[in-house]
């Protein structure tokens, strides 16, 4: 058998918490491996004063969307999701016949959106669980890197592609699992976010008052329960158990953390409450599944955005 060729370039678009955090992560194990893809203003910034991560100052080569060069090994989508559909357009030319393309993004659609652009068969499913990274400026902290799930759709074999990634993430310290069922994996973080994003918001609460408020948890998971409901009208299975795994992760993050609908709102930034909430409404509907509490935490985080938009 031929050996499959390693990973040996990466590029990033989305140098927020999630991205600049990776793009670290990768710079410290070779840096001249990964390139951040930005335009504009974002451009001027990174290219001049790079990123701050945990204190140390990287400097990663920044490319402009419309500079050409050779297409990346792996492209990492690290965008909000109103962010999604521009991001599609700039990465363009870092995409080849060989690049594989990940997104490390909230919610259940980007992978769909990313392939019916660029196909499919250079999309891996993935989400990322457990990382508390905080973004202030260009500086982001982080206590725990957390884990990337990922992989094919099914994952009962693993493919070439998943193996070439996964040797990347060893080589860079990155914790990771391939389940074997990407799509359900992709709806208990989308329940994760439903329930703990938007109540964080809603409480301006940081994980120590879910860690520690009956009040709070009971919020996050009325949220959770409605997603619950829409997965099984969806054939998706989601139990009491994946609720109980989320409390095991909540457990061991920072008390100081923050999600990053929380950060949007501190920061004065729009939030991604229509692809939380603003889904779940349109699923119920869809499915004939009641989602009052969605509806409450769309219409507050709402206001709140109209406070300061």
């Amino acid at each position: 058998m031929i050996p499959l060729p390693p990973i040996e370039t990466i590029s990033i678009i989305g140098a927020g918490a999630m991205g600049a955090s990776y793009a670290s992560m990768l710079h410290t194990m070779k840096s001249d491996c990964v390139t951040l893809i930005a335009g504009g203003e974002r451009f001027e910034r990174l290219a001049g004063e790079g990123l701050f991560v945990n204190g140390k100052h990287y400097l990663i080569p920044v490319v402009r969307p419309e500079d050409p060069r050779p297409p990346a090994d792996l492209l990492i989508v690290a965008v909000k999701h109103h962010h999604l559909d521009d991001a599609i357009k700039k990465m363009k030319n870092s995409i080849g016949e060989g690049t594989i393309i990940i997104s490390v993004m909230n919610g259940i659609e980007s992978e769909e959106q990313i392939g019916n652009v660029y196909g499919m068969d250079k999309v891996l499913y993935a989400v990322a669980v457990g990382i508390d990274a905080l973004k202030e400026g260009n500086a982001v902290t982080y206590t725990r890197r957390g884990r990337i799930f990922f992989g094919e759709r099914e994952n009962n074999e693993i493919t070439g592609r998943v193996k070439r990634v996964q040797a990347l993430f060893d080589r860079a310290g990155i914790v990771h699992e391939t389940p074997p069922d990407m799509v359900r994996i992709l709806w208990w973080k989308f329940m994760i976010n439903v329930g703990t994003n938007q109540a964080s918001a809603a409480l301006r609460a940081p994980y120590s008052v879910f860690q520690e408020s009956r009040d709070a948890r009971y919020l996050m998971e009325s949220a959770m329960r409605e997603v619950m409901a829409l997965a099984a009208k969806a054939g998706i299975r989601l139990t009491e158990e994946d609720i109980q795994n989320w409390y095991a992760v909540l457990a061991g993050l920072s008390p100081e953390g923050k999600t990053s609908m929380l950060q949007d709102v501190e920061a004065g930034r729009k939030t991604e409450v229509e692809m939380f909430a603003g889904k779940v409404i349109e699923l119920g509907r869809r499915y004939n599944v009641p989602t009052p509490v969605n509806q409450r935490l769309f219409d507050t985080i709402k206001q709140i955005e109209a406070s300061y938009l």
